[in-house]
Order: structure tokens, then C-alpha cells, then sequence
């Protein structure tokens, strides 16, 4: 009886082994990950192939799913997750719903570092008293920065418009200097330290660089169309660096975009100045990608050789792309980087009201916005169709649709 009792316990390890042997195929090859009620999830998390525990407000959401599995894509040597565009109205202290989602997400997705390109409180009004700006700054404090404090996840950023715009007045100087000088004393508090390699900090947070595993990071002062010229001084000096050329790749961040997508943002003052100049400087030193915000609206494309993220918003105001008749959504988008591929990054963007994924087929194929074509990341100038290309040559010329 003995050895029965044997031979049974021995077949039940080998199935046991077996089952668990195809789960970590399954999240290896990023397949959809369904969570059973308060019990451990397998994640995709290659680093130590382990089984984590998820905080109960994770869980709630992704059994909220219903039958519906929440996609985990295969990981890269890095991964970051972009958030973008989190306040709300004039002045307001509260959050979407969507922008604690996103953050109540963060453990399922486990990203090394977390990117906001711009706009995380709601300012931009000269009746804002000191009180309320800093008020606002408690609250994000509260909804996004104590969250990933507390769960040691890095948060790089870039000022936005309604953070601390850099526009000028007719006097040459800030309109919004208060809000820039209560940006300056939120980020210098040592209680609210991002948790970044500094690279150069000297004007954190509206020009500074760090780094993480090996990629430069760059932030630029986007919050407004131009970027003064011994700024952009200090930008080349940067990037022209031992550090940054010796990175495997860099990345910079800046709230608004190179070139127009959305609809009511495509046009000057919504986009950066001498956008081809940027983009041909941002060549030379090669720079990667470039994740900006302010449109509202996901484009994920390119414009000669510099990737161009066009994140979509976490707070109020999502747009619609130019050209395009598909509904505005709100988005996060999950960064994977792989040093060995020559695409070097991939892109999951879920729209964050169902945690369905937009896939590129799905998106515009190109964008004709003012001062330049931005072409879907997936295709190539070839791909385009000859009605595509005399679409785009008839609004903006040649040079303009040429790469």
C-alpha cells in the first residue's frame, strides 16, 4: 500500500510541475492575464519569475473586467509607464476617476519607473491665489506622487501649461511666475523627492536629466511654444555629453508635441516652435523617442528618424485626432524596451475606460497636421498610397510630407 500511496503522490508532483511550467509560458509570451478572486497572480515579471500579491484595489479592477482578461504584454529590459494630462478643471483639487485607475494599476503592469509628460495639477489662471495652486499641489501629491513614493517606483516628468507655463507677456517676462515659483517649491521640498539618478539638476524641475539603466532621460521646459535660445544651449550641451552618447538610448520629455495631431491643438502656439530645427537637433545627437502631451489625443508615430509618443490624457478633455472620425479616449500606454531589438521599444496603449487595447491598425495611418506629417509608427513612406501622399502634399507641400 505503501508504495501506491508512492507511485500517486510522485504522478500528482509531475502534473503539478506541468501546470506550473505552462503557466510561465503562457506570461512569458505576454498572453492575457485573467485574476481569480483575491488569490496570487502570476505576472509577467521576468527579473525574478515570481508570484506577487496584488493590492485589493488592483484586484477590484481587474475582476470589474468581467469576463474580459486584462492584457499583460511580454516584458522588456525596461519597462515605464506614461501617464499624461491628469487635472481637471481651473483650480480643481480633484481627479478622474481614470487617473487613481491608472495608478491602482501600476502593480499589475509592475513598471521600473513611471513618465508624466506634463500637466499633473490645474492651473494657468492669474486669479489663483497661492493657497489654492498649493492646494492643488497637496492633491497630487496625495492621488499620484505619495503612491509611487511609497511603492519606490522612480517618476520622471515634465512641467506642463497648467503647472508652471513658461509663456511671456509683452514685458518679457513669466505671466505665470507665481506658479512656476510654487512648482519650484513642491519639487525642491525633500519630502517629495521623484526618486531619480540626477544627472543634472540645477534647474529642476524645468530642464534636467537623469538616468536608468543605462537610457538618458532629458525634461525640456515644453509648457509653452518656445524655448529660449541659451536653453536650447543647455539642451545640446546635454546631449552632446559622454553620458548621453554612451547611453543605449535617450529619451526626452516635453509637454507640448513637435507637430499637431489633435483637433483644436493643430495649429501655432499649440505645438513647439521651429519644430523641423528641433527635430533635425534632436537627430544629430540621437535621440530616440520623444513623449510629449497637451493634444489629448494617442499618436503613436514618427517623423524622419525620431520616434514621436504622443500621449493621450488621463484627465478631463480627451480629443479627437485630426482626420480621423474615432472617438476620443482616454489612455495609458505601457513603454517595453528591448537593447537587442532594432525597434528598440513597443508600445501597449489600453483606453483606460475599459482596458481594451488600441492597436495601431486601428488608428490613422498618417496625420497631415500643420507643420509636418507624422507617419504611424508601424508603416513605412513607401507604404503610403499615391491618393495618401497628394492628400498630404496638397495641404501642406512637399517638404512637409517628405521624410
Amino acid at each position: 500500500m505503501g508504495r501506491w500511496r508512492y507511485f500517486g503522490l510522485f504522478l500528482i508532483g509531475i502534473l503539478l510541475s506541468i501546470c506550473f511550467a505552462c503557466t510561465q509560458i503562457a506570461h512569458s509570451n505576454g498572453e492575457a492575464t485573467k485574476l481569480p478572486n483575491n488569490q496570487l497572480l502570476a505576472t509577467t515579471q521576468e527579473q525574478n519569475n515570481s508570484l506577487t500579491l496584488l493590492p485589493p484595489e488592483t484586484v477590484a479592477i481587474i475582476n470589474n473586467l468581467g469576463s474580459q482578461d486584462l492584457y499583460n504584454p511580454s516584458r522588456g529590459d525596461v519597462r515605464i509607464v506614461v501617464i499624461s494630462d491628469l487635472n481637471s478643471a481651473y483650480g480643481s483639487t480633484d481627479y478622474e476617476p481614470e487617473v487613481d485607475k491608472a495608478i491602482n494599476l501600476l502593480p499589475f503592469w509592475q513598471p521600473d519607473l513611471v513618465l508624466c509628460s506634463g500637466d499633473m495639477i490645474a492651473g494657468q489662471k492669474p486669479s489663483l491665489t497661492p493657497e489654492q495652486i498649493r492646494a492643488m499641489w497637496v492633491a497630487f501629491d496625495e492621488h499620484i506622487a505619495f503612491p509611487l513614493r511609497e511603492a519606490k517606483l522612480p517618476y520622471g516628468f515634465t512641467v506642463g501649461n497648467h503647472d508652471a507655463s513658461s509663456a511671456v507677456g509683452v514685458d518679457g517676462k513669466y505671466r505665470f511666475q507665481q506658479e512656476r515659483d510654487l512648482a519650484r517649491e513642491y519639487w525642491h521640498n525633500p519630502q517629495h523627492n521623484p526618486g531619480l539618478q540626477f544627472i543634472d539638476r540645477d534647474e529642476f524641475p524645468f530642464y534636467y536629466t537623469f538616468t536608468y539603466n543605462n537610457i538618458f532621460f532629458m525634461a525640456w521646459d515644453g509648457s509653452s511654444s518656445n524655448i529660449p535660445a541659451e536653453k536650447l544651449a543647455w539642451v545640446e550641451k546635454n546631449l552632446a555629453s559622454t553620458q548621453a552618447q554612451q547611453a543605449k538610448m535617450r529619451i526626452l520629455l516635453g509637454h507640448l508635441p513637435l507637430y499637431g495631431v489633435a483637433v483644436g491643438r493643430n495649429k501655432p502656439g499649440e505645438v513647439m516652435n521651429n519644430s523641423e530645427q528641433l527635430r533635425a537637433m534632436l537627430e544629430k545627437y540621437h535621440v530616440h523617442t520623444y513623449i510629449s502631451g497637451h493634444h489629448h489625443a494617442y499618436y503613436p508615430g514618427y517623423r524622419g528618424k525620431l520616434q514621436l509618443l504622443q500621449t493621450g490624457a488621463l484627465g478631463s478633455g480627451p480629443r479627437t485626432l485630426i482626420d480621423s472620425d474615432l472617438p476620443p479616449r482616454k489612455t495609458i500606454t505601457v513603454l517595453d524596451i528591448n537593447f537587442d531589438s532594432t525597434e528598440l521599444s513597443t508600445y501597449t496603449t489600453y483606453d483606460m475606460q475599459t482596458l481594451a487595447l488600441i492597436n495601431y491598425d486601428r488608428l490613422p495611418r498618417f496625420l497631415a497636421g500643420q507643420n509636418g506629417m507624422v507617419l504611424r509608427r508601424d508603416l513605412k513612406e513607401k507604404d503610403l498610397k499615391s491618393s495618401e501622399k497628394a492628400f498630404c502634399q496638397q495641404r501642406l507641400g512637399d517638404e512637409l510630407c517628405s521624410f
